[in-house]
């Protein structure tokens, strides 16, 4: 209650002072007015000032400066938000907004947080983890998005929006090297070709070594190896046509992140295991299942734009995506195959938007139709030598989406606005779902392993569903003055149901049927603007979410099996408050701070749990036929650290006729679970993270030096884990295993342009 009412008095005085913290966008003395910040958050342009969204708009720059260099820094600058690599991944997606998210990246199970790169909906989070170059800002909208961005982002969208050409040839080229041998090597530019056409391009290669070994085998350890590219021609025939044809393509080969052991290995009869104890450091391992991860991703996209007067707009935006992985992951961190999971996924989708946007003297707004087509397939093993077998996992989903949306706003005088939208969404999906025990623990037949039958099948079944949704949305907004804008907005989010690709039929037999929808109804209150001339630009908010018929993957140890189920576990609420800002004391120096609060909690949490499993309220054996349980007062919200700030500050210095700026920057992230219930190995503290950067700039602007500091003070911290212990199933060898994030790294960099 204490903290409540802090919380809650912060939140009034940040109200009443106005000194909200910044826009993640950094402003420094040369950057522009807070009214003149233009983002697409509503998917038109509009100044941020008068958006009733808590949007955050970070540009390449103010990327560069806090050392930025993919997606994942948006945790450190964005409050209220978890942007993570995927446990065991170096480059699938991990995020959650407001305590909404998914951690489970398994395909025909959806994001929580929608990924767009420019108005293209990514959606799958394999290869997602995108590198920051030619790009010209990222903009994080926080809470749902579910009218003009559909039916997965429940907890808000990232939207990853890259540069259009201009009218002069241009190239870029950027270097860096870095600690643990990191190289980054970057080319952009573009050609002009008469007065209506242009191409351009960029390719990008980081290659680094490992923060740690592989102990067994030599090979390196939580190492990058990626190359990107990205092209495009965009033609202007007139000034009412646009179009623009884009391509991007990611290959990640970086080794398979396996995870560090926390606990001594024990087997079958609880006797430790030789070589089993925790390394000595978190990314080190002593994996046998293998070195071998292969990542690939693709898109390409055409985007038709006629201004057809100065009232009326039509945009198309078509577009197509695939991807494919081969990884595995060694759960148990040990040579034997205890808990090892080989496997591939595959995607692909198309989809189409049409877009009419309205742009008149006191009535703007956009209407428009969209279609998903995706497939999405995949395969894993178990493979558990303890037991002798390989328990095979493999099926698909494929899913249809109808959407029609609708999204207006009315000045119903000069300080007074009114905003009202609504979307409807019709989902059609076909799972399929097979899982089989096989004798050997080695890879199964559907991974390429020894041609076998199953002497056990657990699952054989395809099924169809539909779910159909309208999400609505209204907001309010005043301008108190000129610079200064107040709005309350409530807002509906929508995610998909779908069918459990690891669905065990014998211990669950409910999974054929499939997982409902869930929903989310979000309550705004906003601020935001400058004051003093612009010296203070901030924005905060104070929001409450109603989370309902929230999707929970769960994997509970039976047996010589894991039974694996997603439950519509019941609802929760969360209320909370974001404050960003930013002062510019003088002209050569500004300082930002981000604070972030949320109170998550559930009130209702129904689990089953199948025969043999452990009844959490009693600690007896699950009987035959299984029990469902209200276990709300053990479940917490994972991934959802109740305080997270970042402080920072920038000093611009003339320094041999050029210009030099400083930035250090903090950030805070509380303590926090991993899954939905306390796993206090694995759950983490509260930790600082403290990163600078420097940068000097030549007096003609065309040549920069760069200087990054990360993690200066080499804190060891967990993004995520995998919780196998010994009191769960004695067939896992006590696999409770940590992945890290990044240790303390130094880079120095250069740019040139010509």
């Amino acid at each position: 209650m204490k903290t409540m009412w802090k919380a809650m008095l912060l939140a009034g005085a940040a109200w009443s002072a106005a000194s909200a913290a910044a826009y993640a966008q950094d402003v420094p003395a040369e950057d522009t007015a807070v009214d003149e910040v233009v983002v697409t958050a509503r998917r038109r342009e509009e100044n941020l000032k008068d958006v009733p969204v808590a949007v955050s708009a970070v540009s390449e720059a103010a990327l560069e400066r806090t050392g930025g260099t993919d997606l994942t820094i948006i945790q450190q600058i964005t409050p209220n938000a978890t942007v993570q690599v995927a446990r065991g991944s170096n480059s699938t997606l991990i995020s959650f907004i407001r305590g909404v998210g998914q951690q489970d990246p398994l395909w025909g199970f959806e994001p929580g947080v929608g990924l767009y790169i420019d108005d293209v909906y990514v959606a799958r989070p394999q290869g997602a983890v995108l590198d920051v170059f030619d790009i010209e800002r990222i903009e994080v909208l926080r809470g749902p998005q579910g009218t003009l961005y559909g039916r997965n982002t429940i907890g808000g969208a990232i939207k990853y929006v890259t540069k259009r050409l201009g009218n002069e040839p241009t190239v870029t080229l950027k270097g860096a090297y870095g600690s643990f041998n990191q190289i980054d090597l970057m080319a952009s530019g573009s050609v002009p070709i008469g007065e209506t056409f242009a191409i351009g391009g960029a390719i990008a290669r980081y290659t680094r070594d490992g923060y740690g070994e592989n102990l067994t085998t030599g090979a390196e350890h939580y190492d990058k190896d990626v190359t990107a590219a990205r092209i495009s021609a965009e033609w202007t025939p007139s000034e009412s046509l646009f179009f623009r044809l884009a391509g991007d393509w990611v290959q990640d080969d970086s080794s398979p992140r396996h995870g560090y052991r926390e606990v001594q290995a024990l087997n079958a009869g609880g006797v430790p295991i030789a070589g089993g104890a925790p390394l000595g450091d978190v990314y080190d391992t002593l994996s046998g299942a293998g070195d071998s991860n292969d990542v690939r991703t693709r898109g390409l996209s055409f985007t038709a734009q006629w201004d057809i007067n100065e009232v009326l707009t039509f945009k198309s935006v078509t577009a197509y995506r695939d991807g494919d992985t081969e990884t595995v992951i060694d759960f148990d961190g040990l040579p034997a195959a205890i808990l090892d999971i080989p496997a591939y996924y595959a995607d692909d989708q198309f989809t189409q938007e049409f877009q009419l946007l309205f742009n008149g003297e006191r009535f703007q707004g956009v209407a428009g139709l969209y279609y998903l087509d995706g497939h999405a397939e995949g395969a894993f093993d178990t493979i558990l030598s303890q037991a002798g077998i390989v328990i095979g996992t493999a099926g698909s989903v494929d899913t249809k989406s109808f959407a029609a949306f609708a999204d207006f706003s009315i000045d119903i005088t000069d300080r007074f606005k009114v905003s009202v939208g609504a979307r409807w969404t019709r989902d059609e999906k076909d799972g399929e779902v097979f899982r089989a025990n096989y004798l050997g623990a080695t890879r199964s037949p559907l991974l390429g392993g020894t041609p076998r039958a199953p002497i056990l099948l657990r699952s054989d079944y395809s099924n169809s569903k539909s779910f159909e949704k309208v999400t609505p949305r209204i907001s309010l907004s005043y301008d108190l003055t000129d610079d200064l804008t107040t709005y309350i907005s409530y807002g509906q989010g929508f995610k998909s149901g779908g069918f459990d690709m690891r669905g065990d039929v014998i211990l669950t037999p409910q999974t054929v049927n499939g997982y409902e929808p869930e929903t989310v109804d979000s309550y705004e209150i906003g601020l935001k603007g400058s004051l003093y001339d612009g010296r203070i630009t901030f924005a905060t908010a104070l929001f409450k979410a109603e989370y309902k018929d929230q999707q929970v993957t769960t994997q509970v140890p039976s047996g010589a099996s894991i039974a694996s189920f997603v439950d519509n576990v019941g609802s929760s609420e969360m209320w909370g408050w974001e404050f960003e800002g930013r002062f510019r004391f003088t002209d050569n120096f500004s300082a930002g701070l981000t604070l972030g609060y949320i109170d998550a909690e559930f009130n209702e949490f129904f689990r089953f749990y199948p025969a043999g499993s452990i009844n959490p309220l009693t600690g007896a054996v699950v009987p035959v036929g299984g029990v469902t349980l209200n276990i709300a007062d053990l479940a917490v919200f994972q991934n959802t650290p109740p305080w997270t700030a970042n402080v920072n500050a920038t000093w611009t210095f003339d320094v041999a006729d050029g210009t030099l700026a400083i930035t250090p920057m903090a950030s805070f992230r509380d303590s926090f679970s991993m899954f939905e219930f306390a796993a206090p190995l694995l759950d983490q503290e509260s930790y600082w993270l403290y990163d600078l950067s420097a940068s000097w700039t030549a007096p003609s602007g065309n040549w920069k030096i760069v200087f990054t500091g990360k993690n200066l003070t080499d804190e060891r911290y967990r993004i995520g884990g995998y919780n196998f212990p010994q009191s769960a199933g004695v067939l896992f060898g006590n696999s409770v295993t940590g992945f890290y994030g990044p240790p303390a790294t130094l880079t120095l960099g250069a740019e040139v342009k010509f």
